[in-house]
């Protein structure tokens, strides 16, 4: 069959016995059906826990590029622990992801994920450790326990993408005279010549101070 339109001319290379080497799919919709009995399993095994796993703190993405995105990281920090007002064995006994390694770099994220904590914390249905023992401070009623159900969904507490939306409006006349351009050229020049600058004062300020002792 001749080659149509604009495309590559068929020229492929192939080795010797290539067809020994040829990678089928045929085995995709039973992988699909395994992957989908072996969720169903892990789901079974851990109710009434959530599906999903345990609850993971909103990190956002590294370097400048994606850092405006944000996602679900690994664990939260000691200090988003302790903020919460829990600790580190109690916290990962209640389905809550703890990472010692993490650091908060920011209040703002400390914040928000101690947060998400107390929120979880309110919604959560605690069943006590012992059911034939008298339940603890904290721990649901039977009632609660009767009417719980998993949480079937693909994260605990999704995490939404916060988008900031700003209103049209007219551009001021200090936004019109403002030059982007020269902004940065001005910032580059003080950045360099702050030695200079700052040694030209000096020297100024000691001659000023010799002319006033010449003029007493």
């Amino acid at each position: 069959m001749a080659p149509k339109r604009n495309n590559m001319i068929p020229n492929g290379h192939f080795h010797k016995d290539w067809q020994r080497f040829v990678k089928t799919w045929f085995n995709q919709p039973a992988r699909k059906f395994r992957r989908h009995q072996t969720r169903v399993k892990k789901a079974r095994a851990i109710a009434p826990r959530p599906a999903a796993g345990p609850l993971r703190p909103i990190v956002r993405c590294p370097s400048q590029r994606y850092h405006t995105k944000v996602r679900a990281g690994r664990g939260f920090t000691l200090d988003e622990i302790k903020s919460a007002g829990l600790n580190k064995g109690f916290a990962r006994s209640i389905g809550i992801a703890v990472d010692h390694r993490r650091r908060n770099k920011s209040v703002e994220s400390l914040q928000t994920n101690v947060q998400r904590l107390k929120e979880y914390r309110s919604k959560l249905i605690l069943f006590p450790v012992h059911a034939n023992k008298k339940p603890r401070k904290g721990d649901a009623t039977e009632e609660e326990r009767k009417v719980a159900v998993q949480l079937q969904d693909k994260q605990v507490m999704p995490i939404k993408q916060t988008t900031i939306k700003y209103k049209a409006r007219a551009i001021t006349g200090a936004e019109k005279k403002f030059s982007a351009y020269h902004a940065l050229r001005k910032a580059r020049a003080d950045a360099k010549l702050v030695g200079k600058r700052a040694k030209r004062a000096r020297e100024a300020a000691e001659n000023a101070e010799d002319i006033t002792k010449k003029k007493k």
